[in-house]
């Protein structure tokens, strides 16, 4: 598994998850509890993850509909 993007907004992690399910692709959610033990600093983000093979394609999906992801950066 490979990192896709980071965050800490749970409506856009949904937004993610329903997209790439949408194409297949099986987006798993990491740190999700670790995150939720800090409170509201932000201090850990949790981790879209991604199969390797997948990646480049979940990436080209993201893009497509960056204007509604409010700006947020896949990673590279």
């Amino acid at each position: 598994m490979i990192e896709l993007l980071k965050t800490n907004d749970p409506v856009l992690i949904s937004f993610v998850q329903a997209t790439l399910a949408n194409a297949g692709i099986e987006a798993l959610v990491l740190d999700t509890h670790a995150s939720i033990l800090e409170g509201s600093a932000s201090a850990i983000p949790r981790r879209i993850m991604v199969v390797d093979g997948d990646l480049e394609t979940a990436r080209q999906i993201l893009k497509v509909k960056e204007a509604e992801l409010n700006g947020i950066h896949i990673l590279d």
